[in-house]
């Protein structure tokens, strides 16, 4: 499977990326990829190539560049409970400076980036996010209706912006929630919100998963979590950007 970083103009300078696709010499469907606070590091590597050997051209910028090409701090190999809240305190700087202004004029830049790489198809693009990339992938695709053809998060505060941000989306939604993360009150408020902006969509707390699930290098990983994961984002993918095998 082909992958390289890339380095993707913005308005303030160069994002540094990932990027991975099929060896087949022809042109894929584009998919941005938003990786959790922790960043692009093995495991977010690992899933880009594994969807991208479904068929998908998959970018994942470095949503911290204005701080330093990834990783831009230093990581262990296994973030687990010992070192978790030293990692997030020097995360939560970064993520509290990336403000909505920041990832929507982001946002513009990474999919036009995406879209005029010779490997990517003409047509519509897909956007999928981790944790706060999830929150991230909904203000994509609320900012960009006629181009991101489907969104999924997973363990990410999605209605953070609140019922009118989600009423902007006209692609397909899946949103995988971790138990932990959301009560089934929360959902029910949620999926209200998506029935009245009219969304396709389906969202689902995750059952026995807490936040993190998909992400084999923390220890909130759960093996069927991230199956059901799969499970989930591989056919909306199919659906909207008509991959066949």
């Amino acid at each position: 499977m082909p992958s390289k970083m890339l380095h993707i103009p913005t308005a303030d300078g160069q994002a540094d990326a990932f990027a991975t696709f099929p060896d087949r010499g022809e042109r894929h469907p584009g998919v941005l990829m938003y990786a959790d606070g922790f960043g692009i590091r093995p495991v977010l590597r690992e899933m880009a190539r594994e969807l991208a050997g479904h068929g998908y051209y998959v970018l994942v910028p470095n949503l911290f560049y204005r701080h330093g090409p990834a990783p831009v701090i230093e990581l262990p190999e296994y973030i687990g409970e010992e070192v978790r809240s030293a990692v997030f305190a020097r995360l939560m700087p970064l993520i509290e400076a990336h403000t909505a202004e920041r990832v929507l004029s982001d946002a513009d830049a990474y999919l036009r980036f995406l879209t005029t790489q010779p490997e990517v198809a003409a047509g519509p693009v897909a956007v999928t996010g981790y944790c706060i990339g999830g929150l991230l992938a909904v203000r994509t695709a609320a900012a960009h209706p006629g181009q991101v053809a489907a969104v999924a998060a997973f363990h990410g505060p999605v209605g953070a912006d609140g019922p009118d941000a989600l009423a902007e989306i006209t692609a397909q939604v899946h949103f995988g929630h971790a138990e932990s993360d959301l009560t089934p009150e929360a959902l029910g408020e949620l999926n209200q919100a998506l029935d009245a902006a009219g969304v396709g969509y389906t969202s689902e707390i995750y059952p026995g998963t807490v936040h993190g699930f998909t992400m084999s290098d923390t220890d909130a990983f759960d093996p069927a979590g991230l199956k059901r994961h799969w499970d989930h984002l591989l056919p909306i993918l199919d659906r909207t950007l008509r991959v066949t095998p």
